[in-house]
């Protein structure tokens, strides 16, 4: 059986926590900055967690991740 390839759009968006979870980084917050509020501004800094509906096609992209 040949190695998996690793799917690298998903490689350079999703990175594999020590549990295993799947963090991302957030959209909207490079440019058009002057409409949203600070507030949101901070929130959008923070990574989030996949959610577990969409783990298991993440799963398959990054298989080595």
């Amino acid at each position: 059986m040949p190695k998996m390839k690793t799917n690298r759009g998903a490689a350079k968006r999703f990175k594999v926590t020590g549990k295993g979870k799947i963090a991302y980084a957030k959209s909207n917050a490079s440019h058009i900055l002057t409409k949203k509020s600070p507030k949101r501004k901070r929130a959008l800094r923070k990574s989030d967690l996949i959610d577990k509906s969409n783990k298991a096609m993440v799963k398959r992209l990054i298989p080595y991740g």
